[in-house]
């Protein structure tokens, strides 16, 4: 099981949202891309980013921090929030983002997701798929879609995506464990590989999406409030690939 710590971005700064609510925030770091280096140094190989000022606005607001993290790692970061068109993913791989994140617009518009999958390889593409009791949210979690969940990651899977991750906005930010019904429903059924978010504080959750299995998870607060040791998680669970 890989592991994604998350950098969450709002105004510049490191922070936490409680289930997605914009105005329910936690400041962490003034400086994100010294938290960016202290997960390198713990063992991370991945970095995971939401440029939250995006997801809301619908267009790219924190590019300049994003540049930054990226210039300062050497392991690869992805990005989500606010990507809607496909100069907005040609524009985050010229900043040397590993891969893009697609939300609300693979909702909106499958063909778009098809589109940038050709264009840029699904390699490059990820969509992330955010539900509140298995039904997808948009607009940075603000609005409630009639899609549910699993058939959008299928509809997803036909178009060529290969991964997505799969955040229950409830749980997100709460340290209240992860959805691990809902999210091993979207592995059984999908085939796909699933990244989960939401929730997880401490140990025993990753131990319960592992049991899935599960391709990866993301953490957030736990690192932040120290309930999980990143260098610890590592070696535990990234040692067995």
């Amino acid at each position: 099981m890989k592991l994604f710590p998350a950098i969450d971005i709002k105004n510049g700064q490191c922070v936490r949202l409680r289930q997605g609510q914009f105005h329910d925030v936690e400041v962490y770091s003034q400086m994100p891309v010294y938290i960016a280096k202290g997960f390198q140094a713990s063992g991370a190989t991945f970095i995971h980013i939401v440029d939250l000022d995006g997801a809301l606005a619908g267009y790219s607001v924190n590019d300049d921090v994003i540049r930054s993290i990226v210039e300062n790692v050497s392991i690869p970061v992805e990005v989500g929030g606010g990507i809607r068109t496909i100069q907005d993913i040609e524009n985050k791989l010229k900043l040397g983002v590993g891969r893009v994140i697609i939300g609300t617009k693979a909702v909106e518009n499958p063909q778009f997701v098809k589109t940038a999958v050709m264009t840029f390889g699904a390699d490059k593409i990820v969509v992330g798929i955010d539900a509140k009791n298995g039904i997808v949210a948009t607009d940075g979690w603000e609005k409630l879609s009639n899609y549910n969940a699993v058939q959008l990651a299928l509809d997803m899977k036909e178009i060529g995506i290969r991964t997505i991750i799969y955040t229950d906005i409830l749980r997100d930010g709460m340290l209240s464990g992860p959805n691990v019904e809902h999210t091993k429903e979207m592995v059984e059924k999908t085939g796909m590989d699933i990244i989960a978010s939401g929730g997880v504080s401490c140990m025993k959750d990753l131990d319960d999406l592992d049991s899935i299995p599960v391709y990866g998870a993301i953490i957030g607060k736990a690192l932040y409030e120290n309930r999980i040791h990143l260098g610890e998680a590592v070696k535990k669970y990234m040692g067995k690939q």
